[in-house]
């Protein structure tokens, strides 16, 4: 079920059975599964592939390529770069040890969550049952194998937390212990517990 200011192109597969907010737009050749749920005001890029069952918050942009898979949650305002790919199998086979075709009620998803206002960079795949904190940036080609915390800044294969963002994108930098400044608008954090 889609609002009346949503925007599906022509090319696009969108299930009957999904809920897209108003003011999205859904690009060429996008498949958007049953169940689905998508908010307002997101964008998904040329090719964006939302499995069953995904949940994703307003104002989330989906770049082209992306795939997320069940039982994922994006919460509102990701930014998912392009060719970014969210999966859900630990153990992925395609057959049993009999060599039986897997189907449903062989394996159990493990669900990401990908946290407000973080960002995830081109080329990146997130592992099953990882959370990525809110604010966090991932680098273009990580792999995140674990959790990352609240503005953290993660690199590489696997992802390395190397430091931590502002909402605004820009490095912290440590004032004291818990407390942290942007380099570029001057805000002041307090990341209470968190390694430094």
């Amino acid at each position: 079920m889609a609002e009346d200011s949503v925007r599906i192109h022509p090319t696009a597969q969108v299930s009957p059975t999904a809920i897209i907010g108003s003011g999205t737009s859904i690009w060429h050749h996008c498949q958007v599964r049953e169940r689905a749920q998508i908010g307002r005001s997101c964008i998904l890029g040329k090719g964006v592939y939302v499995d069953f069952d995904v949940t994703i918050g307003d104002n989330c942009k989906l770049q082209n390529g992306v795939f997320v898979y069940h039982p994922a949650i994006i919460d509102d305002g990701v930014f998912l770069g392009p060719g970014v790919i969210v999966t859900n199998d630990k153990v992925p086979r395609a057959v049993n040890p009999d060599m039986t075709i897997k189907t449903d009620d062989d394996w159990i998803a493990s669900p990401v969550r990908i946290g407000k206002g973080a960002s995830v960079g081109a080329a990146s795949i997130v592992l099953p049952g990882v959370k990525i904190g809110k604010w966090a940036m991932v680098g273009a080609g990580a792999v995140v194998t674990r959790d990352t915390q609240d503005y953290s800044l993660v690199l590489g294969n696997p992802a390395r937390h190397v430091g931590y963002v502002c909402p605004c994108g820009a490095r912290l930098e440590v004032i004291e212990f818990g407390r942290m400044i942007c380099s570029s608008c001057g805000e002041e954090l307090e990341l209470a517990g968190e390694d430094q």
